[in-house]
């Protein structure tokens, strides 16, 4: 459904490979689009997708935390560093990772220039809650959602990727 969008190893240098170590889950989705574009316009762009908006309806509906298309912007320029339920937690000129208020995940974005085009990369991070004499432990229920989880980065990148062709025409 998503075939623009690939599931793949974490690179490296992402802000994201703090939490490999730690052993709590992350993951990371690519795509490739066909101009070159920027870290700001990717974060913008996946912000204000409509299926991104319906998620922050159900922030503002469920807990309280309004957000806005001009506070998406505002965060893509680094204007900000809180939107909706998550806040900055590093910046980089390429890299933005937040970490939502309650400290259970987190979303990372990466942007690099291909020559005449950008890879745009997502992830997550899902902090491991319960504590065991092994060390800490995902949550049952993501266990049970960890598909419907990877579904949903998938369709959010590809919608992101979606709006950042269409508005380079």
């Amino acid at each position: 459904m998503f075939k623009s969008v690939v599931a793949m190893p974490l690179p490296e240098t992402a802000l994201l490979q703090r939490y490999v170590d730690s052993g709590d889950y992350t993951d990371c989705f690519a795509t490739q689009i066909p101009a070159d574009s920027s870290l700001p316009e990717y974060v913008q762009a996946f912000y204000t997708t409509p299926l991104f908006k319906a998620e922050r309806f159900i922030l503002h509906w469920l807990a309280s935390l309004p957000s806005t298309d001009d506070g998406a912007r505002q965060l893509a320029l680094a204007e900000r560093d809180a939107f909706a339920a998550w806040t900055v937690e590093a910046r980089s000129d390429d890299q933005l990772l937040m970490i939502d208020v309650r400290r259970r995940t987190g979303s990372w974005f990466m942007h690099e220039s291909t020559g005449p085009g950008s890879r745009l990369y997502f992830g997550s991070v899902v902090f491991r809650q319960n504590k065991t004499p092994a060390g800490r432990e995902m949550r049952s229920t993501f266990r049970l959602l960890l598909g419907i989880h990877r579904f949903y980065s998938r369709a959010l990148l590809s919608s992101a990727r979606s709006r950042l062709v269409h508005a380079q025409g």
